[in-house]
């Protein structure tokens, strides 16, 4: 078996991230991109995103499959039922720290005109490795990510500290930087 015919290093990878959390007693959080695939009360959809609390407390027969994470949650005290597909998973991560990993996400709108979504898959992961060394996603708290950039010291300041993550609270929020 080579690399291109290995299963994909994601769902495990949030599995061990979800047991990470619980066992230090944090909330886990997925941060899924939201489409047609994607089965999630669409009332609660913002920007094409969802945030949801994956804790034990908060779900009910939780499944996270290599394909799928599958449960039951409460939205507005009415039960519902959640698929998510594994690849449209963008992050997972504690809530009280944020600390966690995010994932890149196949956008539904690149699929090609017969929705092969494996060719797609093939494509974005070759991009993804040619770019790689050019991009670091950061969860930084959404209540500080409309502030300008100068706000938050970089390395390469005059007075020589070194970058700090944004203080305060709030829930984290997945920002690009070059």
């Amino acid at each position: 078996m080579n690399a291109q015919d290995s299963t994909s290093t994601r769902p495990y990878l949030i599995r061990a991230i979800y047991e990470w959390c619980t066992d230090n007693g944090f909330t886990p959080y997925l941060a899924v991109r939201v489409d047609k695939t994607v089965q999630v009360p669409r009332e609660y959809v913002n920007d094409g995103e969802i945030v949801l609390n994956v804790s034990y407390d908060a779900t009910s027969g939780l499944q996270m499959g290599n394909e799928f994470i599958e449960f039951k949650a409460r939205f507005g005290g009415k039960p519902r039922e959640i698929m998510v597909p594994v690849e449209r998973v963008l992050a997972i991560y504690a809530r009280e720290s944020g600390q966690g990993m995010s994932f890149p996400v196949v956008d539904g709108a690149v699929l090609d005109a017969q929705g092969d979504a494996e060719s797609v898959v093939d494509a974005v992961d070759d991009s993804v490795e040619a770019n790689a060394s050019d991009r670091v996603v950061q969860l930084v708290p959404t209540d500080t990510a409309a502030a300008p950039l100068a706000a938050v010291p970089r390395a390469e300041d005059d007075d020589g500290d070194k970058p700090r993550p944004p203080s305060g609270g709030g829930r984290p929020s997945l920002k690009l930087v070059k």
